[in-house]
């Protein structure tokens, strides 16, 4: 089968990237706006870009029930902060109230029932519950589109790291410490749990050349 996007209307090439890009990470992003109005919310669209400088990557779609930039963004654009909070087990649920779409001036923190906790390097609080949060200034945003289907890459450079001690350990940030969730399509998510290892080969001493 072959499928070309321009064979597919915007819902259907949604689903089908969520469907096949699994499971994806979950910034849960915390943002305050200019005249200091709380926001919190889930994106899938996340991951890391590279350690020097350390970089991480996030990408809010379009309102389409505003038919606008989401709050997140906005609020970026006008503070150049934001923190990406890492959820987990322990926090997915409140992670989950944080999806609803609210209008600005409702505080999803106390919606979802997680503590703001002063950041050290920036204005915008992270959440108290998370177990890894990543303080961060905007390095750069690229849109890629604005309107329906469309998206914007945030790119944030990272000041500050705040890790549950048990967590992280010589080094290593210990999977089966952090429980983290993925997210798959729909309503489903992924418990991250059944772990294998895979060490890369080294090259023969005498490769073939193309």
């Amino acid at each position: 089968m072959l499928i070309t996007p321009n064979s597919l209307n915007n819902k259907d090439r949604y689903k089908f990237m969520i469907g096949a890009i699994v499971p994806r990470p979950i910034a849960w992003v915390s943002t305050i706006s200019a005249d200091g109005k709380l926001n919190l919310a889930p994106f899938s669209y996340f991951t890391a870009v590279c350690p020097d400088p350390m970089t991480l990557l996030f990408c809010p779609g379009w309102s389409a029930m505003r038919n606008r930039n989401k709050d997140t963004q906005i609020n970026i654009e006008q503070t150049g902060e934001f923190v990406i909070n890492i959820t987990n087990e322990a926090t997915k649920e409140a992670m989950n109230l944080t999806a609803t779409e609210f209008d600005a001036d409702v505080d999803e923190f106390e919606w979802a029932g997680v503590t703001p906790a002063p950041s050290k390097t920036i204005q915008v609080p992270r959440v108290a519950e998370a177990p890894l949060s990543f303080e961060c200034k905007l390095q750069q945003m690229v849109v890629v589109k604005e309107g329906v289907g469309g998206g914007t890459a945030v790119f944030g450079e990272v000041q500050a790291i705040h890790v549950r001690d048990d967590i992280y350990e010589n080094g290593y940030i210990l999977p089966e410490k952090l429980q983290p969730i993925g997210r798959l399509a729909g309503s489903t998510y992924a418990h991250i749990n059944d772990l294998f290892e895979m060490h890369r080969v080294p090259p023969p001493e005498n490769p073939q050349k193309k």
